[in-house]
């Protein structure tokens, strides 16, 4: 594991997020590293000194009081309305439970997939495993998907954008697999997964962080994209909305 790779995990480690093998490899390049252990010194430092800050503020009493001054006085409802509120109440619930179980079950699927795509770019991060074919011409790079995917991702040079492609791979997510182009801002990796999809809609992009990584996921054309990387969630977007502008030219 090289310097590189290992400061992208320290946060992870440090938090407890990494699994075991990952665990062990960073611990190991720390052991010979002078370098990356005074890193992780200092990040517990600071962690520690965030930790013991006094940041927390505790609202007045009056406040309390003045908020419930402000709501209004309702009267004690009657039995008939208790009884009549349970009925309404039972025959709304029966409506959309089938709905509700539907929403429950997407977003667990919607969680268990970004789960992965953090798994898949962490794997990558390992010596050996970031790339398949190594180029910044994409033009090399996206003749190389043809044949192994039913659909080739598009692959977009920013370079010029402060975005540098380096190549790309296949990847597993979802139990089948997927592109993966692979850019490089400054010393961090940007993993841009890309699957198929039955939706030909186009999905807004939406940002969010899991186990210390941002992810930028959305869906255009029949594709779905999920951009990993442990760079600023405004850098992440940045480089969402050049791709997005890229490609839609």
């Amino acid at each position: 594991m090289t310097c590189d790779e290992a400061e992208v995990l320290l946060h992870a480690l440090l938090d407890g997020e990494l699994d075991a093998g990952h665990a062990r490899e960073v611990e190991g390049h720390i052991a010979g590293c002078p370098h990356c252990a005074a890193l992780l010194a200092d990040y517990r430092e600071m962690s520690k000194a965030v930790a013991g800050a006094d940041l927390r503020h505790t609202a007045p009493p009056l406040l309390r009081r003045r908020i419930e001054a402000s709501l209004p006085q309702t009267q004690a409802p009657s039995r008939r309305m208790v009884l009549r509120g349970f009925a309404m109440g039972s025959a709304v619930s029966a409506l959309a439970a089938t709905g509700l179980v539907a929403i429950v079950l997407r977003n667990d699927d919607e969680q268990r997939i970004l789960s992965e795509v953090v798994s898949a770019h962490l794997r990558s991060l390992q010596a050996g495993h970031l790339t398949d074919v190594v180029s910044t011409d994409q033009h090399t790079v996206k003749p190389w998907f043809n044949g192994k995917l039913d659909v080739a991702p598009p692959v977009v040079d920013l370079t010029a954008q402060g975005f540098t492609l380096i190549g790309g791979r296949l990847d597993y997510i979802d139990a089948r697999a997927i592109g993966a182009i692979v850019y490089r801002r400054r010393q961090h990796v940007i993993n841009l997964f890309v699957a198929q999809t039955a939706s030909t809609e186009r999905h807004a992009a939406r940002t969010e962080t899991i186990q210390g990584f941002n992810i930028r996921r959305w869906g255009d054309r029949g594709l779905n994209y999920w951009a990993v990387s442990d760079i600023a969630t405004d850098e992440l977007n940045e480089f969402g909305e050049k791709f997005e502008t890229a490609t839609a030219g």
